[in-house]
This record gives structure tokens, C-alpha cells and sequence, in this order.
């Protein structure tokens, strides 16, 4: 048995192993590729629809299913039985998680850097922040839970539960902290990232796992099918880390010392949110499986819905757009950052 572990860990072992290479090894390729073949990223851009890329989308897809695999979905309805976990998510993500963005990033933008950005554009920055702050994560969060070898069917049960909170609390929360009236939600973006990203993967899991048990049996199941895919969910995030930095290239190269002044607060702020989750969930006493993908829900964002918002409020060109174009480029090193620390902190869970 332990040998199968070993064995079925080898693989996402290496990647972990040697991830800020990798990460890093992607981020200079995204970009080089951005520079020196500036038609591939015109390219990709012409299969993107409600400001989802559908490339991204199948990566994302391909990172999913795995864990969709492994969903019995008769225990979705025991997960519902099971409140703690999504009272930790639903309270940080909209009780806290949209305010600290504001405080934290007012403070660095309008303070610590107003230096060296002028008031108005730091009000442009800000109200991006927002954005992604009010905008809990809905697709990437099943690649963190799988990473941490979270309970899927919770994780699938918690994601649904924000999705629903963000159709009426968003507008709401947005609208409040910049004075905006006229704050929308894109319902397209949303409604193609719950199908993308919960629906089909959701239902190919499905069938995937009804059939191979009917024909193969649990024991084939378990013990040979799913192991190969243990390498698929890492590949794919690198994959997705380099076609991102192809698109935000010339962003980059363009504004490098903005875009690091718009990180700061934004990875303080992903950092500050996982830690209060994770902390609460550990003086509850949840099982990791369970408080790991609960404090990481929080941490990232639904950042296609405010990429969209942004550009429909403010402008393609605008401090706001730009910001929120931040949170894309910060969003999976730093996730993969508090994947790693919840895995080595998973001694200090009851299970």
C-alpha cells in the first residue's frame, strides 16, 4: 500500500519538487512567446467568448475532470449535512474577504505608493481590486481542492453555494464600496464558467465513473485508472501559466512597475484571506480534506467576472481593467504557494 503511493506520487512529486522552476520557466516562456510571435497570441484570441478563453477553458476542463472522477455522488447530499465548511467559506468570502481587499489595497495605492501613482489612476487601481475581491473563485478552486487532496464532492457543493450567494450579493457589495449605481453582472461570463467548469466536466465525471466501475470494476477504478491522471492536473496548470503570460505579455513589458505596486496588496490580501480561513477552520477542527479547499475558495477569484465588469464599467484601457488583469497574472503562482503550504501543514488536521 505504501508503495502504491510512493508509485502513484512520483510524478506530482517532481513537478512540486521544482515548482517555482517551473512556474517561473512558464512565466519567461508565456511572455518570450508573446514578444516573438506575436501571432500566436492573436491567434488564441479569437476563440474567446464572454471574455472566457477557450483554451484556458479546456485546460481548466482537463485539470477538473480528474477530480470530478472521483466524486461519489451520493455523498454530495452527506456534504450538505456537513455546515461548518461552508460557513467558513461563505462568511470569509462575503463578510470579509471584499472589505480587507478595499482596506488593504487603499492603503498601498492611495498611501504606501502615491508616490509614484497619481490619486486618481490608485482610485482606478482600487476599484479593479474590488472587482476580483468581490468575485469568489468558481473553476480553478476544484484544481486547488484536487492539489490538496481535498473532498470533492464538498468542493463541489461549496462552489455551488457561492455561486448562488454571487448572483445577489455582488452587485450589492461592488455597488457600496466604490459608489457605483450602475454595477452589472455579465450573466454570460457567468453562466459559461458554471457550464465550462461545473456542468460538463460534472457530468462527464459522471458517466465517466458509472461506466469504467460497471465494466472495470471499483478496484480497476481506483487503483489504475485514475492514477493516470496523476500527472495531467499539474501539467495543465503550467500549461495555463504559460498561455496567460503569451496574452499578458505586452502588459507586462509595458507597465512592469505598476503591475508590481497592484501586487503587492493583491498577494497580502490572497495570503491574509487564506490565513483567517485556514486558521478558523483549524479551531473548528475540520478535517483537512475539508478545510483546505474551504480557506482556498477565498483566496482566489473569479477573475473572467471581474475582467468583464472592469471593461464594461471603466473601459478596456482603463487603471481598473488593468488591475484586474493583475489578478490574473498573480492568481495561480500565488495559489500554488498556499496549495503547497495547506499539504505541508496537513499534520496539523485531525484528517
Amino acid at each position: 500500500m505504501a508503495e502504491d503511493r510512493k508509485e502513484s506520487g512520483q510524478g506530482l512529486g517532481f513537478f512540486e519538487q521544482y515548482l517555482s522552476v517551473w512556474v517561473l520557466g512558464c512565466i519567461i516562456t508565456g511572455v518570450a512567446i508573446g514578444q516573438l510571435f506575436p501571432g500566436v497570441p492573436d491567434f488564441l484570441s479569437r476563440f474567446e467568448y464572454a471574455n472566457v478563453s477557450i483554451p484556458v477553458a479546456i485546460l481548466i476542463w482537463l485539470m477538473i475532470y480528474p477530480m470530478m472522477l472521483k466524486i461519489d455522488f451520493g455523498s454530495i447530499v452527506e456534504a450538505a449535512k456537513k455546515p461548518k465548511g461552508l460557513i467558513v467559506t461563505c462568511t470569509v468570502n462575503w463578510l470579509i474577504k471584499p472589505f480587507t481587499m478595499f482596506v488593504i489595497s487603499a492603503f498601498f495605492l492611495r498611501v504606501v505608493f502615491s508616490q509614484w501613482i497619481p490619486l486618481g489612476l490608485a482610485d482606478e487601481y482600487l476599484a479593479g481590486a474590488v472587482l476580483l475581491g468581490a468575485a469568489p473563485c468558481t473553476a480553478m478552486v476544484f484544481v486547488w481542492s484536487h492539489l490538496t487532496k481535498g473532498d470533492p464532492a464538498y468542493t463541489l457543493v461549496q462552489v455551488a453555494v457561492n455561486n448562488l450567494i454571487l448572483l445577489v450579493a455582488f452587485v450589492p457589495i461592488v455597488a457600496f464600496l466604490l459608489g457605483i449605481t450602475d454595477v452589472f453582472v455579465p450573466y454570460d461570463t457567468l453562466f459559461l464558467s458554471t457550464v465550462l467548469f461545473i456542468v460538463i466536466p460534472l457530468v462527464a465525471g459522471y458517466f465517466s465513473r458509472k461506466h469504467i466501475i460497471a465494466k472495470q470494476g471499483m478496484n480497476y477504478f481506483e487503483n489504475v485508472f485514475l492514477r493516470k491522471f496523476n500527472n495531467i492536473t499539474m501539467v495543465g496548470l503550467l500549461l495555463t501559466l504559460i498561455i496567460i503570460f503569451t496574452f499578458q505579455g505586452e502588459v507586462i513589458l509595458g507597465n512592469p512597475i505598476h503591475i508590481l505596486m497592484i501586487a503587492v496588496p493583491l498577494t497580502i490580501q490572497t495570503f491574509f484571506i487564506f490565513t483567517i480561513a485556514y486558521g478558523w477552520a483549524k479551531v473548528w477542527k475540520l478535517p483537512h480534506n475539508i478545510a483546505a479547499p474551504a480557506s482556498l475558495i477565498g483566496s482566489s477569484n473569479f477573475f473572467e467576472l471581474a475582467v468583464a465588469v472592469a471593461i464594461s464599467l471603466f473601459g478596456l484601457t482603463s487603471g481598473a481593467a488593468l488591475a484586474t488583469v493583475v489578478g490574473v497574472l498573480v492568481e495561480v503562482p500565488v495559489m500554488l504557494m498556499l496549495v503547497s503550504i495547506a499539504n505541508r501543514t496537513r499534520h496539523l488536521f485531525s484528517g
